[in-house]
């Protein structure tokens, strides 16, 4: 049986009852602390109603797909999971024509500032705007944020249509895997931006935060110029400066195009992005602790010096990438959790995630009987969040992820500002393949250890200075023995495991 803080379990064992009450988006501050616990979701199949269990959604049989009347019912399941935002992967029209899937790609957008018919229930009297509102005013009784997804693409419709806001210098086709149906709008130069474009981005924004939106991440951020981002953010921090703008951007972007720009991480964060990704969806080819805390320096470098503090979102799994599970199994998801609660970032998450989904879908790329596109088949990414058709809602049955994922967030919930003004000290390990670092305030600190040897056990020494056999080490996330010894912790690591420690009145710079 795991060990944990009595109170963690106090903690997670919570419930509370929710009053109206008067929000104020302080998004922008949650995220400079490094404490948001972003989950994000695809309202189309966020709480679905597969009631056949083939994965599918079928209306005919009297199936309801997602939207944003029953998306209500499970926020109260997110609070008590330590979840405290929410990131809507796109929620604006979508294109039908070369489109992926039977309901049409969530990024091949069809319209600025309107919502996605698809996300409107069926049953309700009131607009679909008005259900956009309510989802959002719910998520605010919880005080739970809401970001929404601003794709960086239009569908091959709105490109059929709006011809002018296209390139003539290089490619609108992508050099992506499955994008027949997205074409790339030409934002211009940092010389001269395209004020069509630009229109309609901040119609996109004004039309957003109407609705209650507290902020946007800006998908593939890095392929608009600097000068494009700055004038829209400009713009919405004259009417709300704790709008929070995230960009989906890492240290590694390359063209989407031949010849299309890029826009570095460093220049998004000098015109007013609050934080990027991060660089963490590369953990899983990482083989030695060195990359990791490369990784950290790296972000702490890049984020000091700014007068307004940024940060890094946890972006260890997106929907870009397949389910941690499938890539080196539970344990790796246990992994990202507690390194999503322990590390200088926010944490983020892909909905399925906290109970061990690996996003299979019985149909997947098979004929389908009904379409809403001109795609007559069940169009998926194995091992991916679903974004192109009616599915199922997301959810595995990983009782030890989800225990963990509750914990990691409440703990990280708990220490608030201890983590957020931490030191960050890399440990020497007896193995390469073992990462081992100190978050540490004036008076406690947390020490983290994990084995990113996913086939092998290792017994292995982590150098702590100044440590004593004297000093209280107290269990988080640990399962085994442990001994201490003068500066040297001892312990031993199953493959891919993760170890969470508190150690009482101890500090290090």
């Amino acid at each position: 049986m795991k060990k944990f803080i009595l109170s963690l379990i106090i903690l997670m064992l919570g419930i509370k009852t929710y009053a109206a009450t008067d929000w104020v988006n302080d998004s922008r501050a949650l995220f400079q602390d490094n404490g948001m616990v972003i989950l994000g979701v695809n309202i189309r199949t966020f709480n679905a109603k597969d009631t056949n269990k083939n994965g599918v959604i079928e209306s005919k049989l009297g199936e309801e797909a997602g939207n944003f009347i029953n998306a209500v019912d499970r926020l109260d399941e997110l609070v008590l999971n330590g979840v405290n935002t929410i990131h809507l992967l796109p929620i604006t029209p979508v294109g039908k024509t070369k489109a992926y899937g039977t309901a049409g790609s969530l990024y091949a957008l069809n319209a600025f500032n309107a919502i996605n018919p698809q996300l409107s229930a069926l049953k309700s009297t009131i607009s679909l705007n008005n259900q956009v509102r309510y989802f959002i005013e719910e998520c605010h009784k919880r005080r739970i944020c809401v970001l929404v997804d601003l794709p960086a693409f239009t569908s091959y419709d709105y490109y059929l249509a709006h011809g002018n806001m296209f390139s003539q210098n290089y490619n609108s086709n992508l050099d992506l895997d499955a994008s027949a149906d997205m074409r790339f709008p030409d934002a211009g130069t940092e010389w001269t931006v395209n004020e069509t474009l630009l229109n309609n981005y901040i119609s996109f924004f004004d039309f957003m935060m109407g609705l209650g939106v507290d902020g946007v991440v800006a998908n593939h951020a890095y392929t608009k110029p600097a000068k494009f981002w700055a004038e829209i953010i400009k713009h919405v921090r004259s009417k709300d400066e704790q709008f929070l703008f995230l960009a989906h951007a890492t240290d590694e972007d390359y063209p989407v195009s031949d010849g299309a720009p890029v826009t570095s991480c460093k220049r998004l964060l000098d015109v007013g992005f609050d934080g990027y990704y991060g660089g963490y969806s590369r953990l899983s080819e990482w083989k030695s602790a060195k990359e990791l805390y490369n990784q950290v320096r790296f972000n702490q470098r890049l984020f000091s010096g700014y007068k307004n503090i940024k940060s890094a979102i946890g972006s260890f799994a997106t929907v870009d990438s397949p389910s941690p599970v499938l890539v080196h199994g539970p344990q790796y998801a246990i992994m990202i959790a507690w390194l999503n609660a322990t590390l200088p970032l926010n944490s983020y998450f892909l909905d399925g995630f906290q109970s061990g989904d690996d996003y299979n879908f019985p149909l997947a790329n098979k004929h389908a009987k009904m379409t809403a596109t001109d795609n007559e088949f069940f169009y998926v990414k194995p091992g991916r969040m679903d974004i192109y058709n009616f599915s199922r809602k997301p959810g595995g049955q990983n009782g030890d992820i989800l225990q963990n994922f509750v914990l990691a967030n409440k703990f990280k919930s708990m220490m608030g500002a201890s983590l957020r003004d931490a030191s960050f000290v890399p440990l020497h390990t007896s193995s390469s393949s073992v990462f081992a670092y100190i978050r540490s305030n004036s008076y406690d600190s947390i020490l983290v250890v994990g084995n990113l040897d996913f086939e092998n056990l290792r017994n292995v020494k982590v150098h702590i200075p100044k440590l004593t056999e004297k000093m209280s080490i107290i269990p988080i996330k640990f399962q085994g023995v442990q001994k201490v010894a003068s500066k040297t912790f001892n312990t031993i690591l199953s493959p891919g495991e993760i170890q969470v420690f508190m150690i009482k009145n101890y500090s290090i710079k």
